[in-house]
């Protein structure tokens, strides 16, 4: 099941999907794509169906200012991404669980 998600990062709000499998949860994973990309490229769908597959629940996310996520991704940098990356694990550990697992594709990794 996908459902779409938004929270906070700052003043900004950032759009996210959550994949979730049609079996119990075994865990949370925490899915950063990769510079300039966004939550919906292929890669990200893949490895979340995948991962989906195994019972293993994957919040992806835009980072500040790609996507549908607001803010200017000029004004980003390595400091903004951590702290997107934050309070996606944050998201998940105040309304589901906290991720166990983060992966990364390229600036994401």
């Amino acid at each position: 099941m996908r459902q779409k998600v938004t929270f906070k990062s700052g003043e900004l709000s950032l759009a996210g999907q959550l994949e979730t499998p049609a079996s119990d949860i075994k865990f949370y994973a925490l899915f950063a794509h990769c510079f300039t990309c966004g939550k919906d490229i292929a890669a990200a769908s893949r490895i979340s169906r995948a991962l989906t597959q195994q019972g293993i629940a994957v919040l992806r996310f835009d980072f500040t200012g790609l996507g549908n996520s607001d803010g200017d991704f000029a004004n980003s940098n390595f400091s903004s991404n951590i702290q997107d990356l934050i309070a996606a694990a944050d998201h998940l550990r105040e309304h589901f669980k906290a991720p166990q697992l983060l992966i990364g594709h390229s600036l994401g990794g």
